[in-house]
């Protein structure tokens, strides 16, 4: 065993169950399991490219996919290869090594078909044999990402990507990015275009948390009443604490995937958290499929190399629910929370490693401040002199003073 497992996981006994019982419980809350079992993508070493401040090194992802491999988990979700600076690609690299091509994905963002296409090929290149393709349905992630919300242009975009995807070879996931929030039937249309065009699955996407079980329950079986042969599986946030209850219901419902991160590390209140949803399947399903043992040390893991506290994302008054890092989130927080930050008497933060650019620096500068710097090389400049170092991230306040200081010795160059 490897050095980075600090500790043997714990061994169940040999039925698997720590003395579970299902025949003790009184019959009201007795469970029925899905006659279909759900299989799990973990998305932590994805999810961690839209999570301001988290940065997960290639020798991060080796040891957290590792452990991911060790519980069982069925796909192992890694980077983002439409990243325009590449910034995922060592990521993707070190990950596909570990658990090979069979359990890693990684997803493309469907913007154009010359980037679709292009990204694609950058992820065969790599050795990926499975892709996940985003692609926003809603009508204001459309148009916020698209430009338009119009039905034919998003089935068009979504039909060709999928098509170029399956003649590469992959095995084609397509999601509707704010599935949520998509009209239910504009959404089954897109399932069913989808699975015309070659997909595999489908992956709803509660982008902004917005559903109850329910309401989960009726999105996840009108979606898969309208493309029978194409498997669905829930994807959520959990700004509301409902994330775990929705990928139950999403599974009672028919969906066969479900979307977790460890510890439910994420932005915008995090996502479904993995140990939870696995702990819930053996306690209420019976499901011994999974090595639980390994679930803690797993935690450990990705709290560190994360630098982020578990519970510090988790619902509306967490210390980091409402930090951005994406310019367009910042400038459109409404088009990203389930909750105003005002309204819990919360407050919106920049919170930044690696992924700073220069859009965002003009996005919460005030006006005037930087009017005389390059932005460009000041970002490239704190990148190289002030992130490597360690894990620490930068807020609001840190960027200020450095664009301060960086403005004052280049206003003293300019005048010497």
């Amino acid at each position: 065993m490897s050095a980075d497992h600090d500790s043997q996981p714990c061994k169940p006994s040999q039925n698997g169950q720590f003395g579970r019982s299902g025949t003790d419980l009184p019959d009201h809350v007795k469970c029925t399991a899905p006659d279909r079992l759900p299989r799990i993508s973990d998305t932590t070493l994805r999810d961690s490219a839209h999570m301001p401040g988290v940065d997960f090194r290639p020798e991060d992802g080796v040891v957290i996919a590792r452990l991911l491999r060790d519980v069982g988990i069925d796909a192992v979700e890694v980077g983002i290869v439409s990243a325009a600076d590449g910034s995922d690609l060592g990521l993707c690299r070190a990950v596909l090594d570990e658990v090979g091509a069979r359990h890693a994905m990684t997803l493309v963002l469907a913007r154009s078909r010359a980037q679709t296409r292009t990204d694609l090929q950058l992820a065969r290149e790599l050795g990926f044999r499975a892709v996940m393709l985003s692609v926003p349905t809603s009508a204001e992630h459309a148009t916020l990402k698209l430009g338009t919300a119009s039905h034919k242009r998003i089935m068009s975009l979504a039909a060709d990507a999928i098509r170029t995807a399956k003649d590469l070879g992959f095995h084609v996931t397509f999601s509707a990015e704010d599935g949520a929030r998509t009209e239910i039937a504009f959404l089954q249309e897109y399932a069913a275009h989808g699975l015309a065009a070659g997909a595999d699955r489908i992956r709803l996407a509660e982008t902004v948390s917005i559903l109850t079980p329910d309401s989960t329950r009726r999105m996840v079986s009108q979606v898969a009443a309208a493309a029978p042969d194409l498997e669905v599986e829930i994807h959520s946030h959990n700004m509301l604490g409902l994330a775990v209850a929705n990928a139950i219901a999403a599974a009672e419902a028919g969906a066969s995937w479900i979307s977790a991160t460890v510890g439910g590390l994420g932005e915008r209140g995090g996502n479904t958290p993995l140990a939870e949803v696995l702990a819930c399947m053996w306690r209420f399903w019976s499901d011994d499929r999974y090595k639980l043992g390994y679930l803690t040390e797993l935690s450990r893991q990705v709290a560190a190399r994360s630098g982020t506290s578990f519970g510090a994302t988790s619902g509306p008054t967490a210390e980091l629910s409402y930090s951005y890092e994406i310019a367009g989130q910042w400038q459109n927080p409404g088009a990203f929370e389930a909750v105003p930050a005002e309204l819990v008497g919360n407050k919106r933060g920049i919170r930044v490693r690696s992924r700073l650019r220069p859009a965002l620096m003009r996005a919460f500068l005030p006006p005037g401040v930087a009017d005389d710097v390059d932005l460009d090389l000041f970002t490239e400049d704190v990148r190289d002199r002030f992130l490597p170092a360690g894990r620490q991230s930068l807020n609001e306040a840190d960027l200020m003073s450095l664009i301060s200081s960086y403005a004052a010795k280049h206003s003293v160059e300019q005048g010497a």
